[in-house]
């Protein structure tokens, strides 16, 4: 699974839509979001664990990385 969060984010990223949908969603059910994310890598073929994703937005250094990570700091 080594490097498939990175890549999974960017897929996100790219699209404005999905991003803002997981954003809404990770508000309101951070949990959800996580298994929205995981879930949506499966489909892609870049199958995630909750785990891997942490670390991934952790090492990010961008403001809307970090806003993901203060907002849903409960399942994210």
């Amino acid at each position: 699974m080594s490097g498939n969060a990175a890549a999974l984010y960017e897929r996100i990223r790219s699209n404005p839509e999905q991003t803002q949908a997981l954003f809404r969603q990770a508000l309101q059910d951070p949990s959800g979001a996580m298994e929205s994310i995981c879930a949506f890598g499966r489909e892609q073929g870049l199958p995630v664990d909750p785990e891997e994703v942490r670390a991934h937005l952790a090492s990010l250094d961008d403001e809307a990385s970090q806003r993901w990570v203060v907002k849903a700091r409960g399942g994210l």
